[in-house]
C-alpha cells in the first residue's frame, strides 16, 4: 500500500508521529510490548500489534511488516544495561525483508558522536572505543544492510510542548559542563523531517536532526527555569579545556529544503 507506514516502538515520539500520519490519511500500524498499552493506543484509533524484541520466533505475519515504510523508533535502553540494540535492529531488518517494506527509517541518536569535540557533522570519524558509540554504530550498520531504501536519522536531545526542558531541572538537579553547547530538536521538527523523508522515495543516507540553537547549557537551562518560574539550577564548573561539541544538520537542510518550526529553542522557551 503506497501511503502506509509501520512504526516499531510507540513511545513519546512514535505515538506523535503515528497520530500526525493518520491525520494525513496514511494507513498506520504500530507495535508495543505491553498489552495494556496496546488497548490504550487502540482506544485512540491507532492500529496496534504486540511485538517483543528480541523475538525468538518469526513475526512475519504481523501487519506492521506489510506496509511500504517501516520506522524503527525503539530505545536502545543502555541505561538499563542492555546491549542487544543492534540485534533487535537486525531482526527488524530481516522481518522487513520477509514482508513488503520498501523503505526503512532508523531513529538513531547524536549520542553516536560521544567523545568528539568542536563542530561535528555526519562525516565525523566516530570513537568506536566507547561502548555506546560502538553499539549505536552496529545498529546503524544493521539497518544499512536492508536491501531497500534506508535513512538513518541521528536525533539530538528531544524537547516538546509536553517535554519542557524546565521540568528536567526539578529536584535540585545539577547541570554539569555548563559552558558546552546544547544540541536539541523539537518533536514537531522531528515529525516534519520524517514526513518529508517518508514522502521521498529517493531520499537515502545518514543525517543529523538538530536545531540551530546557539546557546550553552547554562544559558539554555537558565532560560528554561525562568520560563517555568523555577529556581536557577546549580551548575558544576568543569575544567577549562572541556569545549564540548556543536552538532550540525546542514546536510538534511540542504537535501530536504526543510524549514524548521523551532530552529531557535531559546526563543521557543521564551515564547
Amino acid at each position: 500500500m503506497e501511503n502506509s507506514v509501520g512504526i516499531i516502538g510507540c513511545g513519546w515520539l512514535g505515538k506523535a508521529l503515528a497520530k500526525t500520519l493518520i491525520d494525513d490519511s496514511y494507513v498506520v500500524t504500530v507495535t508495543t510490548q505491553s498489552a495494556d498499552k496496546k488497548a490504550l493506543l487502540e482506544q485512540q484509533g491507532i492500529t496496534t500489534e504486540l511485538l517483543s524484541l528480541p523475538t525468538t520466533h518469526i513475526e512475519k505475519k504481523l501487519l506492521v511488516f506489510q506496509q511500504r515504510c517501516l520506522v524503527i523508533a525503539i530505545t536502545p535502553q543502555f541505561r538499563q544495561g542492555k546491549v542487544d540494540y543492534p540485534e533487535k535492529v537486525a531482526q527488524l531488518v530481516h522481518l522487513a525483508e520477509l514482508g513488503n517494506i520498501k523503505q526503512i527509517i532508523l531513529v538513531s541518536s547524536t549520542a553516536i558522536y560521544q567523545g568528539l569535540v568542536g563542530e561535528v557533522d555526519e562525516s565525523a570519524e566516530l570513537d568506536l572505543s566507547i561502548d555506546k558509540v560502538a553499539l549505536l554504530n552496529d545498529a546503524e550498520q544493521a539497518a544499512m544492510a536492508f536491501k531497500g531504501k534506508v535513512v538513518i536519522l541521528r536525533l539530538a536531545g528531544l524537547v516538546g510542548d509536553d517535554r519542557h526542558p524546565g521540568k528536567f531541572l526539578q529536584g535540585n538537579r545539577q547541570i554539569i559542563e555548563p559552558h558546552v553547547p546544547v544540541n536539541l530538536i523539537h518533536q514537531r521538527d522531528v515529525i516534519g523531517l520524517m514526513q518529508q523523508i517518508i514522502n521521498d522515495d529517493n531520499f537515502v543516507g545518514t543525517y543529523n536532526g538538530v536545531s540551530n540553537t546557539n546557546a550553552t547549557k547554562e544559558y539554555y537551562y537558565k532560560a528554561a527555569a525562568r520560563a517555568l518560574d523555577l529556581p536557577v539550577p546549580n551548575f558544576v564548573d568543569q575544567p577549562s579545556e572541556v569545549v564540548g561539541k556543536k552538532i550540525r544538520a546542514n546536510k538534511i537542510r540542504e537535501k530536504l529544503s526543510y524549514q524548521f518550526y523551532y530552529d531557535d529553542l531559546v526563543m521557543w522557551l521564551l515564547n
